[in-house]
């Protein structure tokens, strides 16, 4: 068992990257708008993930390299559709949760900057975290950050249970089954409890922990370590929808689509259950929460981004082309990441609510290619028998790929219907 509990690290920085704009804002607008009515959406699209996500983790515990060159040795072009999916989401997702966390920074310390002056702010803080590449410095910090957000908001809902809903659980919700509210499902469910190109980044963050204790964790120390993370994302998906829920159905009230009014309105969330002198407390709590999450984005998708290029030219699918190899290629994706998504951050002007629901729809319409291509990687050489998925998670691995493409099909459907 100290195996297992030594091997824990990169399944909290999984949860450091999920528990943000799909927990923090999109399970609390769920709640807000729909009371518990989507609970199912949460619970089936956690079920539908989990075989996808695990395989990232399975596969660098068997092979002992990144999920990477699992893409690679399908061929170059299942690589090159993967980096094409990484390239636009990257921007995408970084651009949104830095906005959601520029707004909560703005609200903690009463700045009254504009959005991308804020967004600059947090994205060089950012830059000066990760400019020495580390692993450990992400790993030590993600454990305090996810023990105390987790704490407070599992109090918080506890508290608001026993207070009893602020608002009438029999109002009126909005029609769910037309184009707005399957847009409004794709996007709940699209970063629920995250996009499913970040398996990738649990791949490498595995082998940086390896490296960093200078030891291969197994199969079963790599999925006890995917489990634990998994199972705090999908208790604080549950409880975020609670929270919006109980404090907000109901009322009357609507979560702004202002970065800065809604920031104020999450704190206010918190405080109206668990007494005003929390409210420094839990606008600190928020904004780390979401700081933690820009830094993950940030890192993983710079690391999957120069494994990427460095596996399309290589010469030999094993060549090792790990993203953290060298510390000049992975701070000029750093910053060039960072400059794309300051620069989409200051042309948007639709507000929070639209950038992120662009992010996370696009995110949904890409899952089913990335999980294909980490359902064939799993199923095949260097992969040993022994190590590959078996015939229960292979079903429901089948059943959510069915699932992915039919829902987004249908989505693009109403579209053009």
């Amino acid at each position: 068992m100290n195996s297992r509990w030594r091997a824990v690290g990169p399944g909290l920085l999984f949860a450091g990257a999920a528990i943000g704009g799909s927990h923090l804002v999109q399970a609390t607008r769920a709640g807000a708008g729909w009371g518990f009515h989507l609970l199912w959406a949460v619970v089936l699209i956690l079920i539908i993930k989990y075989p996808f996500f695990e395989f990232a983790h399975r596969y660098t515990a068997a092979t002992g390299e990144s999920l990477l060159h699992g893409y690679r040795r399908l061929g170059g072009w299942a690589l090159g559709l993967f980096t094409g999916v990484a390239v636009v989401s990257s921007v995408i997702n970084a651009a949104a949760v830095t906005l959601v966390t520029a707004s909560l920074l703005g609200a903690l310390l009463g700045l009254e900057w504009t959005l991308p002056h804020l967004s600059l702010l947090v994205l060089g803080m950012v830059a000066v975290i990760l400019a020495g590449g580390r692993y450990q410095t992400l790993d030590r910090s993600m454990k305090v950050m996810i023990t105390l957000l987790g704490a407070l908001t599992l109090v918080g809902v506890g508290m608001a249970i026993a207070h009893g809903p602020a608002g009438d659980m029999a109002a009126p919700r909005p029609a769910l089954w037309t184009a707005s509210g399957i847009a409004f499902l794709l996007a709940l469910m699209g970063w629920m409890p995250a996009p499913l190109d970040i398996g990738v980044w649990s791949s490498l963050w595995t082998l940086a922990k390896n490296r960093s204790d200078h030891r291969q964790a197994s199969v079963p120390d790599c999925r006890f370590d995917f489990h634990v993370g998994y199972m705090v994302t999908s208790v604080l998906a549950v409880a975020f929808l609670s929270f919006g829920a109980l404090v907000m159905f109901g009322t009357g009230k609507a979560l702004s689509d202002s970065g800065l009014r809604f920031a104020g309105q999450l704190t206010e969330m918190y405080t109206s259950t668990m007494g005003g002198w929390t409210r420094w407390i839990i606008a600190t709590v928020a904004f780390i929460t979401m700081f933690s999450t820009t830094l993950t984005v940030c890192d993983g998708y710079s690391r999957t981004l120069v494994g990427c290029v460095r596996l399309l030219g290589a010469r030999r699918k094993w060549e090792d082309a790990e993203a953290d190899a060298g510390l000049v290629s992975y701070l000029g994706v750093l910053l060039l990441l960072m400059a794309s998504a300051w620069l989409v951050i200051s042309l948007w002007l639709s507000g929070l609510k639209t950038l992120l629901d662009v992010a996370t729809i696009t995110a949904f319409l890409t899952a089913p290619v990335v999980a294909w291509l980490n359902f064939a990687s799993v199923r095949r050489a260097p992969v040993p028998a022994a190590d590959r998925p078996g015939r229960r998670l292979t079903w429901l691995a089948w059943a959510g790929l069915v699932y992915l493409a039919g829902f987004g099909l249908a989505y693009l459907v109403t579209r053009v219907i």
